[in-house]
């Protein structure tokens, strides 16, 4: 199983999910770690090659961006609340930021 990092605040935006959203997260980020496909999810190219977005539809839309292609760790690189059809600027911005700071061109 990989090692599961989460990068600046991803932790903390995530434990402010609520708690079915966040039970949903985790099942979805353990079965990443494990290899396994997740529910529902979708690629992330415009933020950087090999990063995925899994969607959660639990009290609200919420969306964990993380990288899995490194062989040894998951990293989680954003949490956070959807609430418009389009992923905003600022969360592809912020995202792109933290894959930046964990090494960029992985």
């Amino acid at each position: 199983m990989k090692a599961l990092n989460f990068v600046g605040s991803s932790i903390d935006d995530l434990r402010n999910f609520p708690d079915e959203a966040r039970r949903a997260a985790g099942f979805e980020l353990r079965a990443v770690q494990n290899g396994l496909e997740q529910t529902d999810w979708k690629p992330m190219n415009i933020i950087a090659p090999g990063v995925k977005e899994i969607c959660i539809h639990v009290f609200g839309e919420w969306r964990v961006i993380y990288l899995a292609k490194l062989q040894d760790a998951v990293y989680v690189l954003h949490a956070f609340q959807k609430k418009t059809q389009k992923t905003s600027r600022k969360d592809i911005d912020l995202a792109r930021r933290r894959y930046r700071h964990i090494g960029g061109n992985l």
